[in-house]
């Protein structure tokens, strides 16, 4: 049974700095390729980075590109998302999700297994 858990999130004022963690309980954790999404009320949930089965590679929503940073510790099998001048319309749950294929991608669709959220709230 896999299972991810997202940490770390919170309330902070815009231009302050939070970082998720994703927690998961893959055997073969290295062989996954990881993301994050998020999705704010009333609206689709959407790509926020991706990062490769060795962390070697990298992809960014234009939103957050040099903002955010998207890492992995594969001893750990954990995931990170820091975050940095955060915004306010930052403001969403994020989600971590695993991709078995252990391809860099966009598309929510492409990932196999996904985590409860954690609530994200920046304040102007």
């Amino acid at each position: 049974q896999v299972q991810l858990a997202e940490s770390g999130g919170g309330l902070v004022q815009a231009g302050g700095s939070l970082r998720l963690s994703c927690a998961a309980s893959i055997r073969t954790f290295s062989t996954y390729a990881m993301g994050w999404f998020r999705q704010a009320p009333g609206k689709e949930r959407e790509f926020v980075a991706a990062i490769s089965r060795s962390g070697g590679s990298t992809n960014y929503a234009n939103s957050v590109k040099g903002r955010f940073t998207i890492s992995r510790d594969n001893a750990k099998h954990t995931v990170y998302l820091q975050m940095n001048s955060l915004k306010p319309e930052d403001t969403a749950v994020y989600y971590c999700a695993a991709d078995s294929g252990g391809w860099v991608l966009v598309s929510a669709g492409a990932y196999d297994y996904w985590g409860q959220g954690t609530q994200v709230t920046v304040s102007a």
